[in-house]
């Protein structure tokens, strides 16, 4: 049985437990792996958008910038008025904060004018950019870096007292080639996200505005993610709601692989329905995807079988 939270957004709650609640992604980009920058043009995101929600999506997760394997990013702090790169050998962020800010803006404005009770979510490592998509009515920061690559990211979030989704992620992305095996990547995980809440918690985040995601593909090599889900209900044991995104990732390409080619990514929709199941079964509260009807309906199979007596 899945625990049942009251997920704090700052102005409202989710009850997360009772059922699953689905997440369509919304890439305002010109790269993303998955969907080649059908969205870039922000009439086109917020029209995806209002479909995603209009197919059951629970929250819609904006995006401005490719987190893809070997995109650049880089870990910032701040300095009075100036950024600096955390990490001296880091490379420059692909996307500039004003340009992932010119990117998402327009699309959660305009979200939010067609639907005002919308939950929107900014998929951001970016002080800057969380503080202001939450002025323009994000209720969610999702931190693919678990609040690492800018030290500001802690304040932001505690101050604008918004949701957070912390995601665990080995390394950056123009990293992932060379990083070495994780030993039990469960244990890794449960270890090093336990050790982001608590940082989390100490730089004034409420607990109760706190969920976590185990960041499938994010520095997981193909195999490496397969315990992740075989094992997901041991993650429940940190005591935080569940986030899971496995929507079109690489590895269930690799699962589906027919004469040594990969799925592409638009054949791995049927293949991640029975992810989602199998983590509904382990414990997941919200499931982050692209397609959002197919999730919405195995969700609803998932639940009743989750809850049977």
């Amino acid at each position: 049985m899945r625990a049942v939270f009251q997920w704090s957004l700052g102005g409202r709650t989710l009850e997360l437990g009772k059922r699953t609640l689905i997440m369509g992604i919304v890439n305002v980009t010109p790269d993303s792996f998955s969907d080649g920058g059908s969205f870039f043009d922000s009439d086109k995101a917020t029209a995806h958008a209002l479909q995603l929600l209009d197919e059951g999506a629970d929250i819609v997760d904006v995006g401005g910038e490719s987190t893809r394997p070997g995109a650049s990013v880089a870990a910032q702090t701040t300095t009075k008025d100036k950024t600096v790169p955390g990490n001296a050998a880091a490379m420059k962020p692909s996307v500039s904060a004003e340009e992932e800010l010119r990117r998402v803006l327009p699309v959660i404005t305009a979200i939010k004018q067609a639907r005002p009770d919308a939950v929107i979510s900014i998929d951001t490592y970016k002080a800057s950019v969380a503080r202001a998509a939450a002025a323009a009515g994000a209720e969610i920061v999702n931190d693919v870096s678990g609040l690492l690559w800018d030290k500001q990211m802690v304040h932001t979030i505690a101050k604008i007292r918004c949701g957070a989704i912390l995601m665990h992620m080995r390394g950056r992305p123009e990293e992932w080639h060379a990083l070495s095996p994780p030993g039990d990547v469960v244990l890794m995980v449960k270890r090093e996200l336990r050790e982001r809440v608590e940082a989390a918690v100490q730089g004034g985040i409420r607990r109760e505005r706190v969920a976590l995601d185990p960041g499938f593909g994010f520095g997981k090599k193909f195999e490496e993610n397969y315990p992740l889900l075989s094992r997901f209900q041991d993650l429940q044991s940190l005591g935080f709601p569940l986030v899971a995104g496995t929507s079109r990732k690489s590895f269930i390409g690799r699962m589906l692989a027919k004469d040594g080619k990969d799925a592409a990514p638009s054949d791995r929709v049927y293949g991640n329905l029975a992810a989602h199941t199998a983590l509904i079964l382990k414990g997941a509260h919200i499931l982050r995807t692209h397609d959002v009807k197919a999730a919405v309906e195995a969700a609803r199979v998932a639940d009743i079988i989750l809850t049977a007596p």
